[in-house]
């Protein structure tokens, strides 16, 4: 069973990846840095100041600190725990993987630290800043997916790779916030 979905994720992979043209190419690497969401990160910070004030901004962007790292490195101990190779590095698509970038990076790749961290953020921020900014989930749910497609689309992740990082970021995400709000409630402006 655990044969078959490797085989359909490797196939769905190349299905996605193969997608790709170069006319796309350039898009789909600015979505991948992790230097394109400084905008977004820098609008979350304005509004949570709006809606919290300094102290309780503080505290967020520090819980938010603590969330990433906590995410990426939970990331690294599967990479190097799991040991499955990225597309790039799999010897059964030799030849078949679209790499748009210059390297593959690591030569682990499950899960997605990218995934896991953008679902983080989006579910994060979501909670936090939902009471005043009803429609925020759309814009950060749609971020945070077109995120890790972006892994699959530059052939250095599987969507296995993306559901797993997605779901993890969801679930840490969830409990940072939750973690966040009863710090931010014992602090007074």
């Amino acid at each position: 069973m655990w044969e078959e979905l490797i085989q359909y994720d490797k196939e769905l992979f190349l299905f996605l990846n193969n997608l790709g043209n170069p006319t796309w190419d350039g898009f789909w690497m600015f979505v991948t840095n992790k230097f394109s969401a400084i905008p977004l990160y820098l609008a979350l910070l304005l509004l949570t100041y709006i809606q919290f004030g300094l102290k309780k901004t503080v505290l967020v962007l520090v819980t938010v600190a603590f969330m990433i790292l906590v995410t990426d490195q939970l990331a690294n101990f599967f990479k190097y725990g799991i040991q499955r190779l990225r597309p790039c590095y799999d010897p059964d698509l030799n030849g078949l993987v679209r790499l748009v970038k210059n390297s593959c990076g690591g030569e682990f790749g499950y899960f997605s630290a990218h995934a896991a961290n953008n679902f983080a953020v989006a579910i994060f921020f979501t909670f936090l800043l939902k009471p005043k900014f009803r429609y925020i989930v759309i814009f950060l749910m749609v971020w945070a997916v077109l995120v890790g497609y972006s892994r699959i689309y530059i052939g250095v992740h599987f969507p296995l790779d993306i559901v797993t990082g997605a779901l993890i970021g969801l679930i840490f995400g969830g409990i940072f916030w939750k973690l966040a709000i009863l710090a931010v409630d014992k602090i007074r402006e």
